[in-house]
């Protein structure tokens, strides 16, 4: 009982992501490690499941150790120039073989539908094609490139004619020319490419550690994507920089989010996708603002932002020299030096909670999912002090909070401290969120 009762929690809590996945585009990158994998047969059943959720999906195999397995089998070297493959004739057998045995194998593992396994009933079409236009890479520092190639043109309009109609869209780390000729490509080229073209919601990798790990080797559950560019810079392994630049060039190039997430582990991608503190690395767009931790420099700044809210009665008025001592409490968002938002967090440590009050974005820049980034970055707070709950008192907000996962609670449910505090006159509701 206890076991059925955690999965319905479970799937309650996923079905606000759920809903804001269907009908959604996301890129699935991985290579030809991943698909060797034993773990590599959960993947697809979670894929599976994405699609029949209304998620539109476009998967990007890569097939490195299956190229260099078959050139080693016919006594083909292997020649490379900056760590870039030079395809000749024989090579590019090689590639055509291994890249066909992949996307055969990958499409019977989609097509599997056994009774009692997690495919049964799924029913899933997968379309394949001369979706990607290639051109040779040419001739670089006197040395030929032969059929080694780069993404000239994604078939953006083919692609999403294939998802409307339901299929998931499998890509080939191959391109085709308007002269009939064949290109060996590299698997991140294709899947950045897509994504870009595409304007997908998300690009998701995959690769054999937890996600993006820091100089300490510990997972970097989050960032942007300047932090992603620092990475680059401190790593000598040739497929992470590969790895990062496809997911810092995406970034960059108008996709929102990326996530790198283990191909090893079982569940990543759905834990990544529908549970509230994932399982990789989420890589979100930067943002010209930036958003801090506020200094004493900052105090005039919020005094002003909130003083129409104060006039009004919204607020609870503040004097200087009280948000003087309480600055470090509070977080804000600077648009060339000028703070246009902000947020407080005041905790309740002998309750494991802590209030989110002061909430306030200046009228010229709300709507631009500001208010989104205040209660995240309030959050990743509340958690690094080991609150459980976040909670919060408001007069004139209630449906935005709701939206945004909080639900409303009695003043009862208040810590003590704060139900001595209450305004009855204000008669604000109340709101908690468990983080």
């Amino acid at each position: 009982m206890d076991s059925n009762k955690n999965n319905v929690k479970w799937f309650r809590n996923a079905a606000p992501y759920i809903n804001a996945h269907r009908g959604k585009t996301f890129v699935l990158m991985f290579g030809g490690e991943a698909v060797n994998h034993a773990n590599f047969a959960n993947i697809i059943h979670d894929i599976a499941l994405l699609r029949s959720l209304g998620v539109k999906l476009v998967l990007v195999h890569g097939a490195r150790p299956q190229i260099e397995e078959r050139m080693k089998y016919r006594g083909v070297a292997q020649e490379f120039e900056d760590n870039v493959r030079i395809t000749d004739s024989e090579t590019l057998a090689a590639v055509k073989d291994a890249t066909g045995s992949m996307r055969i194998h990958i499409e019977a593992l989609l097509t599997m539908g056994l009774i009692n396994s997690p495919m049964h009933g799924a029913q899933i079409r997968v379309s394949t094609g001369n979706f990607v236009v290639a051109k040779p890479m040419g001739v670089r520092n006197g040395v030929d490139f032969k059929h080694t190639g780069l993404v000239r043109k994604i078939d953006a309009v083919g692609i999403n004619t294939q998802l409307d109609f339901g299929s998931i869209v499998l890509l080939s780390p191959v391109g085709y020319s308007s002269t009939g000729e064949v290109f060996n490509l590299s698997l991140e080229d294709v899947a950045t490419q897509t994504a870009i073209a595409l304007k997908a919601d998300k690009l998701i990798t995959f690769t054999d550690q937890d996600g993006l790990l820091d100089a300490k080797g510990k997972l970097i559950k989050s960032c942007s994507a300047s932090t992603v560019s620092k990475l680059i810079s401190q790593t000598d392994e040739h497929e992470k920089q590969l790895l990062m630049r496809a997911i810092l060039q995406t970034n960059q190039q108008g996709v929102e989010r990326c996530h790198c997430i283990s191909y090893e582990n079982d569940s990543t991608l759905l834990q990544e996708l529908f549970t509230r503190d994932g399982s990789g690395t989420l890589i979100a767009k930067d943002h010209r603002e930036q958003i801090s931790t506020a200094s004493i420099d900052d105090v005039g700044g919020i005094l002003e932002l909130i003083a129409p809210l104060e006039e009004e009665g919204t607020l609870v008025k503040r004097s200087r020299e009280l948000l003087e001592t309480e600055i470090e409490q509070f977080t804000v968002i600077k648009k060339e030096d000028v703070i246009i938002a902000c947020a407080a967090l005041y905790p309740y440590p002998d309750h494991n909670t802590g209030e989110v009050a002061c909430v306030v974005i200046h009228p010229d820049y709300r709507g631009g999912q500001r208010g989104v980034r205040l209660i995240e970055a309030v959050e990743a707070e509340a958690k690094k002090q080991g609150l459980d709950s976040i909670f919060i008192l408001t007069t004139v907000s209630s449906h935005w909070f709701l939206e945004q996962g909080f639900t409303e609670q009695s003043v009862e449910d208040l810590p003590e401290g704060k139900q001595q505090m209450y305004n009855l006159q204000r008669k604000s509701k109340v709101f908690s969120k468990n983080i």
